[in-house]
Parts: C-alpha cells; structure tokens; sequence
C-alpha cells in the first residue's frame, strides 16, 4: 500500500462503524489544507480496494454520506 492508502484504511478502521465524509479523511489523512478535489478520495479508495482484493468488502460507500469501515459484513 501506498503511505495514503494505509493512512486510509487505518483512519477507517479506527473509527469502525461511523461514516467519514471526504472532507473528514481529507482532513485527517493528509493533515493539511489541502486544496484539491474532494474526488482524490475516491481514487485512492478505488485502489485501496483493488490491493485489499477479497477483502474490499470492508470499505463500504455510503452513499452521498462518505465511507465506512464495515467489519461485519465480511
């Protein structure tokens, strides 16, 4: 995993059960101001998921919520 996509899933999973918008993990993976497009979350969370494979499943999409770490569905 790229240092974003582990910041990523270890953001999630440390809040396992709750709904992070993007502007949410925007401000807690990267940190800083950043001033792009809240989108750049979903890229990275598309990859993430294609190298977790089988386990994809664990990031569950709330949709027009954000994302969720979902260890009960698995």
């Amino acid at each position: 995993l790229t240092a974003v996509e582990f910041d990523l899933l270890k953001t999630l999973s440390e809040h396992r059960g709750l709904v992070l918008s993007r502007e949410q993990l925007m401000e807690k993976v990267w940190e800083t101001n950043f001033f792009g497009q809240l989108r750049v979350v979903d890229v990275h969370i598309g990859h993430l998921r294609q190298k977790l494979g089988s386990a994809a499943g664990l990031i569950a999409t709330v949709r027009g919520a954000g994302y969720r770490f979902d260890d009960e569905s698995v």
